[in-house]
């Protein structure tokens, strides 16, 4: 047997190691909280908020190197991409709590964004590992995966914002402490157990995985219903706020049950002969490849013209590509463009949530930024669950519901370009929304239309949108446009108060929105057939599905 396991260690370990993967997701959003110690950082370093948002993209840049991480995914293990993620945050994070918690004079401007870059890209190295692993240990499931690993990610700023609030009264240097040392002690962790194991080869198997994945969804709910709730109470002192990490903790750990179950359950049916998974897939590559003969034999080509077809064959899609091929077609493009537009404008909101809170009257923004990241989970965890199941339902293409959430975001930018009392509430929890459901949609779609082979580098050149996305409007969008509304500061910084200091940045974000969503629908129409193969081919797995 492969890897020298039973399969009821194979099981439990790839269940276990999905659990860690988890725990990864849970900590590794820490490129999102950049508001909640951005105020300690301006106003230490005086600094105006075009320069702050030169500060941010440089955290965003960090991403842009995570093509290293991609090239990696497909030369390295798993445990070493997961130890280079760890050390590089470590470094970046802990360099930073130096200079916020004045252990250290403030660093010259240049190397403060070295030490920013170096903690966005420690991420790259823990999401690429995490993802790549787990979308081919789980390929029939790769909706609910990205859904889930995704939906953590975003939990992780609220899970960061909250804790600090609870335990350190939202301190920024203790804040900046957790970003350092809880992401190196979790990976270290995933080291031990995060591994690739071969996906469901039987119908019991894949229908197993599906239940696993809905309790995976329960609780992760619960957690992000919990954080908002005590967002809510808004007590956040004394025993209520031990306690609340207390439990926090063990919601967190409560899915390690899972592989534990799936072990004594592998150890009662190890004896159960089940129908393969890929005998339907076999029998109807035989149908295909029988056809391809019989029209040979009907018109037999010469051997120039097969060569000459040879040479201009390309990959379809749906079809494994190298990232060169894929770079080729148009649709790489369409989705590159659109997931720019979203994630982009989505991004500039998270990395000024702290200076949009302050212009409309706000003076503590840690509940919008906590608001952001729990809507977040919502959208990423429901899109990824939804989108899978309207496939294997009616074979609907993915990028359709990235449409749905950009007209949502366009709404949302306008409603907080209004200003209106509440209209940051609403804002807030939109832009999660719709942010979510964007990066949950994306990344099985990369995979779907492109392949698994070299899906590490895929990916990581789709997420260059991320450092792209933060410049264009975070860094230049949002610092011109706001320093040209602001007042200047003695000491050399900014600040700026009113409605009007965002108003036309959310007016052009809006527009940008609308652009994704044409984009969005062109690529849902140009995929549909990739769509429509996908949805036959699982419907075909369901008599076997039965099978005892």
């Amino acid at each position: 047997m492969r890897f020298g396991r039973s399969p009821s260690s194979s099981s439990a370990l790839k269940w276990l190691g999905f659990v860690t993967a988890v725990w990864v997701q849970a900590i590794s959003g820490n490129n999102y909280t950049f508001s909640n110690y951005s105020d300690a950082l301006k106003s230490l370093m005086n600094l105006t908020q075009l320069e702050l948002n030169s500060l941010s993209v440089a955290k965003d840049v960090g991403k842009a190197f995570g093509i290293l991480a991609g090239l990696a995914s497909d030369r390295l293990s798993t445990p070493v991409i997961l130890l280079i993620g760890c050390f590089e945050g470590l470094i970046g994070y802990g360099v930073q709590w130096l200079v916020v918690s004045r252990t250290i004079q403030p660093l010259p401007y240049w190397q403060m964004c070295i030490f920013l870059c170096m903690g966005g890209n420690s991420t790259t190295w823990m999401n690429t590992a995490v993802l790549v692993t787990c979308i081919r240990n789980f390929r029939r499931n790769r909706g609910p995966v990205s859904g889930i690993l995704k939906g953590y990610v975003g939990l992780s700023t609220a899970i960061f914002t909250d804790v600090c609030t609870a335990l350190f009264s939202a301190d920024p240097a203790s804040f900046l402490v957790l970003l350092s040392v809880v992401p190196f002690a979790v990976c270290l962790t995933a080291v031990l157990f995060l591994r690739e194991i071969p996906p469901a080869a039987s119908a019991a198997e894949e229908n197993e995985e599906s239940r696993y994945f809905a309790v995976f969804n329960i609780v992760a709910v619960v957690v992000a219903v919990y954080l908002q709730s005590y967002d809510i109470i808004g007590v956040k002192t004394g025993a209520i706020s031990i306690a609340f990490a207390s439990v926090l903790l063990v919601l967190l750990a409560s899915p390690i049950a899972i592989p534990f179950h799936a072990y004594v359950r592998s150890l009662n049916h190890e004896e159960d002969v089940e129908e393969p998974l890929l005998r339907s897939e076999i029998a109807e590559e035989t149908v295909v490849a029988g056809a391809a003969a019989a029209a040979d034999n009907e018109l037999p080509p010469s051997p120039k013209l097969l060569k000459e077809e040879e040479e201009k064959k390309r990959p379809v899609l749906g079809d494994e590509h190298t990232i060169v091929e894929a770079m080729l077609t148009v649709d790489f493009w369409v989705l590159f463009v659109s997931f720019l537009c979203g994630v982009g404008t989505g991004l500039a909101v998270m990395n000024n949530m702290g200076q949009i809170g302050l212009a409309l009257g706000y003076t503590d923004v840690s509940i919008f930024v906590s608001m952001t990241s729990i809507w977040g989970f919502f959208g990423r965890i429901l899109s990824g669950t939804i989108s899978e199941h309207f496939i294997k339902k009616y074979g609907t293409p993915r990028p359709l519901w990235n449409a749905a959430s950009q007209i949502i975001m366009a709404v949302g930018y306008l409603v907080m370009a209004l200003a209106m009392p509440g209209s940051l509430y609403i804002g807030s929890m939109v832009v999660g929304v719709c942010y979510g459901v964007r990066l949950a949609i994306t990344v099985p779609t990369a995979s779907e239309l492109f392949g698994l082979k070299y899906y590490g580098l895929i990916y990581n050149i789709l997420v260059l949108n991320l450092p792209l996305g933060s410049f264009l409007f975070s860094g230049l969008l949002a610092g011109l446009l706001y320093d040209a509304q602001a007042t200047p500061t003695p000491g050399g910084g900014n600040t700026c108060v009113g409605a009007h200091c965002f108003r036309l940045i959310f007016i052009v974000m809006a527009i940008t929105s609308i652009v994704g969503v044409a984009l969005d629908i062109l690529l849902a129409f140009r995929t549909k057939d990739i769509y429509a193969k996908i949805h036959r081919s699982k419907n075909a797995k369901k008599p076997s599905g039965n099978h005892r």
